[in-house]
């Protein structure tokens, strides 16, 4: 059988963004150059279901020179002499320890989890033999005459029959974000209200805040203040402040979003920042915010400290974790269901997992 057709490992990276957008578990692993590179040099020696099986560091030994060369006779003739004890080999792509990732976040965790890439089985853990291969549905999508509509089809059926319906669902949230609208994003409060936002990626976390966070966290939601980039106030409930006692000062330390519970025998104040690049809710933000609630007489355990992302797989997050300060909580707007909380514990004393879950 012959050997597949081959496209360039930049046209191979290109359609890997496209096969996993934004929203797809670890996809980093799936879509980086050293990603690219490990599926060309499957597709080069035929690594494809039951046809032959590719062992990592075989994507270390190729070479610019050895890849050029794509007649079958000498595809054939590398994949054969890259199994045999390695020498000196000038241009390699990467260095011999390379073949780590590219076996445990690459294959394992990037495309065998996914499920673009499969394990030979029966073969033991401790075999040396080769043991990856490509899905056959998945390497098809790297057809070098597949593009335009024909391309953006296969990718979608492909995506259709091999991601979870909870990946699709994620995938489909963290797009939003990217779509275009000269109208802006329209939002509704929890009270009914409409109000519209400028176009951007802040302005569409913070729709997806006050109607899918609000109502799935909280029992009875209120939305006292709300502004957009560049301290635009949309909106500042000051009746509903004045009935819980919280007075807002205009020229204070302002949060993106001031939510309130009324459900809770004591009203729970919850403050978010909307994070598309930056600005979380830091320790510094948190002592501000609550240099309001208590001058309002807020005890410190009615009120709530939120940093909503849109993915976490996104720069935004990966950026400003660290940053992210104790006794605060982290939400993505692709995973509506899911919580992060950053718990203190107090000095010198010791938690048990059991008590935390």
């Amino acid at each position: 059988m012959p050997l597949p057709q081959l496209l360039a490992v930049a046209g191979i990276q290109q359609r890997l963004g496209d096969i996993f957008p934004e929203g797809t578990a670890n996809r980093g692993y799936c879509t980086r150059e050293i990603a690219a590179k490990t599926i060309y040099v499957m597709l080069y020696i035929g690594a494809i279901e039951d046809r032959a099986f590719l062992r990592p560091n075989q994507v270390t030994r190729m070479t610019d020179a050895q890849a050029a060369r794509t007649d079958d006779a000498s595809r054939a003739a590398w994949a054969e002499g890259s199994l045999r004890k390695e020498g000196d080999i000038p241009g390699r792509w990467y260095a011999v320890d390379t073949r780590e990732p590219i076996r445990d976040e690459t294959l394992r965790e990037g495309l065998v989890r996914i499920g673009a890439a499969m394990v030979r089985p029966g073969l033991p853990t401790t075999s040396a033999a080769p043991r990856y291969s490509l899905k056959a549905s998945f390497a098809a999508l790297f057809e070098p005459n597949l593009s335009g509509q024909a391309l953006a089809e296969a990718v979608a059926s492909w995506q259709n029959e091999n991601l979870s319906k909870g990946a699709l669902a994620r995938i489909r949230l963290a797009s939003t974000g990217a779509i275009a609208s000269t109208a802006g994003v329209m939002v509704t409060f929890p009270n009914g209200e409409t109000r519209r936002l400028a176009q951007g990626p802040s302005s569409t976390i913070a729709k997806a805040v006050l109607e899918t966070f609000s109502a799935r966290f909280l029992e009875n939601p209120g939305v006292i203040f709300l502004s957009e980039s560049g301290n635009k106030v949309v909106r500042r409930d000051e009746e509903l402040a004045r009935e819980i006692g919280l007075d807002i000062p205009a020229d204070r330390y302002l949060p993106d979003i001031l939510l309130v519970d009324l459900g809770p025998k004591t009203p729970l104040l919850v403050f978010v920042e909307v994070v598309a690049s930056d600005g979380p809710i830091n320790a510094h933000r948190k002592s501000a915010f609550l240099q309001i609630t208590r001058a309002a007489g807020f005890a410190d355990d009615s009120v709530a400290f939120v940093t909503a992302y849109m993915d976490r797989s996104r720069p935004a997050f990966r950026k400003t974790v660290a940053e992210l300060a104790w006794n605060s909580f982290a939400w993505f707007a692709s995973e509506p269901e899911h919580i992060i909380v950053l718990r203190e514990g107090a000095s010198g004393s010791t938690a048990r997992l059991h008590t935390l879950l």
